[in-house]
């Protein structure tokens, strides 16, 4: 059995939460999700997704509550969708805290503010993808990694080692392919 947790801190947790429960159904995986508020509630789970929301928030609470040294220890997995891509970052354009696991330059609020959110459909895993951007960022640079899918000619999604990070929120649509991934790379990792 697999245990997939949840950052929650702030951010769009019960929507992850939700989707990876669909995702481990459909591919019938015993298993269960956490929501994780806490160092010894991360020691419980073999993957992470740290959802959107306010990356400077969820970073000053990783800070507050111990979580990102803790996250960096375990060395787990993790999905990082939005403000999740920007923590996962090594660097971007504002000074806060990252998580620094993706070797990466991200710009924040690459595609504008929320009033500029937007869907739009793109190409991932060699078919179409409904992304929905909210403030959305996207990846200036990838120093190490590969690049998973392009918006125009930005780049907005990524998988790094056992890391995967998106600009867009796949928790949003009922398509599962992008937490099925993660669930496949956190399942490699406990084996």
């Amino acid at each position: 059995m697999i245990s997939i947790g949840i950052l929650d801190l702030q951010g769009d947790v019960s929507e992850h939460f939700e989707a990876t429960i669909k995702s481990l159904k459909k591919m019938d995986i015993e298993s269960q999700v956490l929501k994780v508020k806490t160092v010894s509630d991360l020691s419980k789970c073999d993957g992470l997704i740290i959802s959107g929301g306010e990356s400077t928030v969820i970073g000053k609470l990783m800070d507050k509550t111990g979580m990102n040294q803790a996250i960096i220890d375990q060395n787990i997995p993790i999905l990082g969708t939005c403000a999740g891509m920007v923590l996962l970052a090594s660097e971007t354009d504002y000074e806060q805290s990252l998580l620094g696991l993706i070797n990466m330059k991200v710009k924040r609020n690459g595609f504008g503010r929320q009033k500029a959110s937007f869907e739009e459909e793109l190409e991932i895993f060699g078919s179409k993808y409904a992304g929905v951007f909210i403030r959305a960022p996207y990846v200036e640079e990838l120093k190490d990694g590969v690049v998973l899918a392009k918006l125009k000619s930005k780049i907005v999604a990524v998988a790094s080692g056992k890391h995967i990070a998106t600009a867009f929120h796949p928790e949003l649509t009922d398509d599962t392919r992008i937490h099925e991934y993660f669930i496949k790379e956190v399942l490699k990792c406990v084996e």
